[in-house]
């Protein structure tokens, strides 16, 4: 909070090249978080690094807008697991590699780890079990970013700060939203402080958000002291509807804790025991802007082929498995979404047999549908059907749009 971020595209360093995986889940406010959808509990020998399947570095010593001090490495030095479960993030107030930064020669290391390219998700529960370092100057943040950042610049596309400290302030946790119009220096935020003048970096402390499609709430141990939803912003956008990356860093200095000073020690260190991502689940059921199973012909559920999120991917009918690549959001723009994409008419067709599939949303006609009173789910565009191909409901049978005829293959429930 009370910054910029940035993030520059060309300096994410992959640990690991694998495949992106998003999840999108949705549910009204009542709804509470579900399934454990991704979790790192930062098992392995002691010295070695994070997970590269899950975790990739941001490196370099931009100053990351904010005019912070430290130089990004991906060495184990300053990211490395401790042999205990645990991994450490590691500020050290050195420069072997002589690295240069925005004021000249580095005068100090850290690591930030992201999970941009491997992990992201809309809508559900981020947590982290983590002791912070401490000493003026000191900056650690769990925090995540739209993964849209590449292509629709921040603040448009929105960042959560979950649990953010300065060193000036041991007893203080930050919990902020940064979009358009409340950005940087005048975010959307909130704070609480330990009592009797506690450390946060004395112990482990559990830093949480629950995020809602009409919510953002924040916890320290279990306990709510923030909640920001749409009024709080105003005219202004609210961003927080698509899926976001996660990030974990310790910064030295900067605009907003100042430098260090004489009475900060070095190595700093942040521990963090758990990342824990939960869906955000209703338990089925329907109505709008709910998110769940949608059943049809033969108790089939709609379902992504071999929940792929490429673009193209084929959609089908399956037997219900309760997996992300069956649970659809309905939203207020006529959208349905799993896996971050959209149910969408292969090349905006409104031919019979037209094919439905996956495809990025770009609010489109071929992209709008509206489900009604008689189980038909159809799309206006075309004013055709959603349906089962060849009144089939074998498993991986594919979907398609066609006249809208009341058969049985034409059917669904929410």
């Amino acid at each position: 909070m009370r910054r910029i971020r940035t993030i520059a595209a060309v300096a994410l360093v992959a640990v690991g090249l694998t495949a992106a995986l998003t999840t999108v889940t949705a549910s009204p406010a009542v709804a509470a978080p579900g399934a454990v959808t991704w979790s790192d509990d930062f098992n392995g020998a002691a010295g070695t690094p994070p997970d590269g399947s899950r975790w990739r570095y941001d490196i370099g010593g931009s100053g990351w807008g904010n005019n912070e001090l430290q130089y990004y490495t991906n060495s184990t030095r300053n990211a490395a697991l401790d042999g205990n479960g645990n991994l450490v993030i590691t500020a050290r107030r050195e420069n072997p590699s002589g690295f240069s930064c925005w004021y000249g020669s580095c005068q100090y290391t850290s690591a930030r780890l992201l999970t941009n390219g491997t992990f992201s998700q809309a809508y559900g529960r981020f947590e982290a079990r983590i002791k912070i370092p401490r000493g003026q100057g000191i900056w650690p943040a769990f925090w995540m970013l739209g993964n849209d950042i590449a292509t629709n610049p921040w603040p448009n596309s929105g960042e959560i700060d979950i649990m953010e400290n300065i060193g000036r302030e041991p007893s203080t946790v930050h919990g902020s939203l940064h979009g358009p119009g409340y950005s940087g220096g005048n975010p959307l935020t909130g704070q609480t402080s330990l009592p009797g003048g506690q450390a946060l970096a004395d112990a482990f402390h559990t830093y949480t958000v629950d995020w809602a499609p009409d919510s953002i709430t924040w916890y320290l141990d279990g306990v709510q002291y923030s909640r920001k939803t749409p009024a709080d912003a105003g005219s202004n956008r609210w961003v927080f509807d698509h899926p976001f990356f996660m990030i974990m860093n310790v910064a030295v200095g900067g605009n907003w804790p100042g430098s260090p000073d004489g009475s900060t020690t070095f190595p700093q260190t942040m521990t963090i025991d758990y990342v824990r991502v939960q869906a955000w689940d209703n338990g089925g059921g329907g109505g709008g802007g709910t998110g769940g199973q949608i059943v049809g012909y033969g108790n089939k559920c709609v379902d992504v082929s071999g929940a792929n999120t490429a673009n193209g991917t084929p959609v089908q009918l399956w037997t219900c498995n309760g997996t992300a690549a069956q649970r659809w959001t309905w939203n207020a723009d006529g959208s349905v979404r799993a896996l971050g994409k959209c149910l969408d008419v292969s090349s905006g067709s409104t031919a019979n047999g037209a094919k439905v599939q996956l495809w990025d949303c770009n609010g489109t006609g071929a992209q709008r549908w509206v489900f009604n009173a008689n189980g038909d789910i159809v799309n206006p565009q075309a004013n055709k059907c959603l349906d089962a191909t060849g009144a089939s409901s074998a498993d991986g049978t594919r979907l398609q749009i066609w006249d809208c005829t009341g058969g049985a293959n034409q059917k669904w429930r929410r």
